[in-house]
């Protein structure tokens, strides 16, 4: 896989206008900073010594030392005021772009991950994927925000006051600029280590934070086998290596303040021996000298700053790098060029010698020929692995097949938009995942249009309306996260009701009974059965009374098809089916009907 760098310039250049703005008021704030020291030097040798003032003051008609401190002190607010103006404005418009910048960046990272296949998804871990969405975004936001702009005035800054230094003395800055060789090599090797301090740091912290979410998640399983211990201490072993790593990256980033702080001193010390001599031999006035110090510590303050910006920058460096992982992967399933919108499906289904394998595995499917017809119920059962939840993820295209084709109405689905193909699929999976939202909402997930009769209708379809109503604000309950506030045959009931109010030519039922205890098994079934008429559905089941009544039942064993037809010919048959509707009827009483 290819990484692509995330490039700041690429996040910044749809803003360029609003940066525009900013970097003007950006200009004039670094103006108003050159400005600074200039009314303390008309004060020192003008007002307090005897050198005359400068043309421009006489230019304004000033002519009395009491006048003149007025005007210098009058120019000290008003350089103030401007820079606090243009201040102002520059962080208030980097802000609003920072911001813009982290909208956009998890936008793109967000529907990028929302395309990338199944197979990606499932050897991820949620905590590390959140924290790119989160953290590492909100770095790169902070670094625009804070330090984007703030380089370029530092840079400018420093640029303006060197010209002005040389122009004044420019011996004393060849002193000042003595120890900017080292200065650089300090920076140089210090960034490069902080660098990879936060880059360690931020998988450590991606690795804790999928720890907590692993743990938080499966709270029942860790209750139920009183594992608390466990999970703790396993969480406090990744805490204790993200403190380590933090305070190894924090030895590394204090030591280039530290070093700079001591090298922008003997830098000063050294501006002030030499100063001091040219003052003292006339060479120089002490307004001079005090603006040349004054100017000396603006240059070195962006040193300081950019030396204190490391920080920022590395973690935005790490986190841009870490969300190119991401963006870096293929979406395998996506719209062909050609790519057209589906018309209303008849809804018959094809499986042409379909071959698929999940990654570099063995082949799940083998060589499928199978025909759904029309309008047709048709169940596919089978052990534990052989290809039938892959079957029903095939026609939907939440994979494609590595060989062969799969087509609707005799069109490869390829052929389809995702969304036109998708939109004309119900599903129900075998997790039943419901949102945190309320009642009507997760039944009208697939349809935002329902009305609420529409959604009560498919609710009763489904054998579901009876415990709505007795929640406590019925179809407006808000539900918890993943719909952990019901139990396991209410979830399925609700994502079966969601299923049904799609109205879609084609139904795709994975293990839709799970979670159903017998009574409301064959309540929702006999609302499905009636659902089903002129429609085609495939349906997964394990419990082979849920699929008595298909118009054709297709026996899977590794991968291929082992028997076909209705429950009677196959019992005939005493094959695989047989064998499995044995074994489970021997145990459970014979369903009624």
């Amino acid at each position: 896989m290819v990484r692509p760098r995330v490039r700041l310039v690429q996040l910044l250049r749809p803003h360029a206008p609003l940066l525009g703005v900013a970097l003007a008021a950006m200009l004039v704030e670094g103006g108003a900073s050159l400005l600074e020291p200039w009314p303390l030097k008309v004060v020192v040798d003008s007002v307090l010594g005897t050198r005359p003032a400068p043309a421009w003051v006489h230019a304004l008609g000033v002519r009395t030392p009491s006048a003149l401190l007025a005007l210098s002190a009058g120019l000290v607010v008003a350089i103030a005021l401007v820079g606090a103006a243009s201040g102002y404005a520059e962080k208030s418009l980097v802000t609003v772009v920072g911001k813009r910048v982290g909208f956009d960046l998890r936008q793109r990272l967000y529907h990028h991950v929302q395309g990338l296949s199944l197979a990606w998804h499932e050897r991820q871990r949620a905590g590390d994927l959140m924290m790119r969405l989160t953290a590492d975004v909100d770095a790169a936001e902070s670094f625009v925000t804070g330090a984007v702009l703030g380089i370029a005035l530092d840079v400018l800054t420093v640029g303006g006051m060197l010209a002005v230094m040389f122009a004044l003395a420019w011996r004393l800055s060849l002193v000042a600029l003595l120890v900017t060789p080292l200065l650089f090599a300090v920076a140089l090797a210090t960034t490069r280590r902080v660098k990879a301090a936060a880059g360690a740091l931020k998988a450590r912290e991606a690795e804790l934070a999928s720890v907590a979410e692993e743990a938080i998640a499966a709270v029942r399983v860790v209750q139920a086998f009183g594992r608390e211990a466990f999970e703790e201490e396993r969480l406090a072993r990744e805490g204790r290596d993200v403190v380590a790593l933090g305070l190894a990256a924090r030895r590394v980033k204090a030591l280039l303040p530290a070093l700079v702080n001591v090298l922008v001193a003997v830098g000063t010390a050294g501006v002030l021996v030499v100063g001091a001599q040219q003052v003292l031999a006339e060479r120089l006035s002490t307004g001079e000298l005090l603006v040349f110090v004054l100017y000396l510590a603006q240059t070195y303050k962006p040193v300081k700053d950019l030396a204190k910006m490391t920080d920022s920058w590395s973690r935005a460096v790490a986190s841009l790098d870490r969300i190119g992982e991401v963006l870096g992967e293929a979406t395998r399933v996506h719209d062909a060029p050609d790519a057209r919108a589906a018309p209303r499906f008849r809804g018959r289904i094809a499986f042409e010698r379909v071959t698929f394998g999940y990654d570099d595995g063995p082949p799940v499917l083998r060589d499928l020929d199978l025909v759904i017809e029309t309008g047709q119920r048709v169940a596919l059962v089978g052990l534990t692995g052989s290809g039938k939840s892959t079957c029903i993820r095939l026609i939907s295209r939440l994979y494609d097949p590595l060989v062969g084709r799969v087509t609707i109405d005799g069109e490869d689905v390829r052929r389809f938009t995702l969304a036109s193909l998708r939109g004309q699929v119900s599903v129900v999976l075998q997790d039943a995942v419901l949102f945190h939202a309320t009642v009507a909402e997760n039944i009208a997930y697939g349809r935002p249009d329902a009305t609420a009769a529409e959604i009560e209708a498919a609710a009763r379809l489904a054998h579901a309306h009876a415990f709505i109503e007795r929640l406590p604000r019925g179809y407006a309950t808000v539900l918890g996260d993943r719909g952990e506030t019901l139990s396991g045959g209410q979830r399925q009931a609700i994502a079966i009701a969601r299923a049904l109010i799609r109205d879609a030519p084609i139904l795709l039922l994975d293990e839709p009974s799970a979670a159903l205890d017998a009574e409301s098994e064959a309540r929702i079934f006999a609302g499905i059965e009636r659902l089903t008429a002129g429609r085609t559905s495939v349906t997964i089941a394990h419990r082979l009374a849920t699929v008595r009544r298909a118009d054709l039942i297709v026996v899977l064993d590794g991968g291929r098809i082992v028997e076909r037809g209705t429950h009677a010919s196959l019992l005939a048959q005493g094959g695989l089916y047989a064998r499995l509707h044995q074994i489970q009827f021997a145990a459970e009483p014979a369903p009624v009907g």
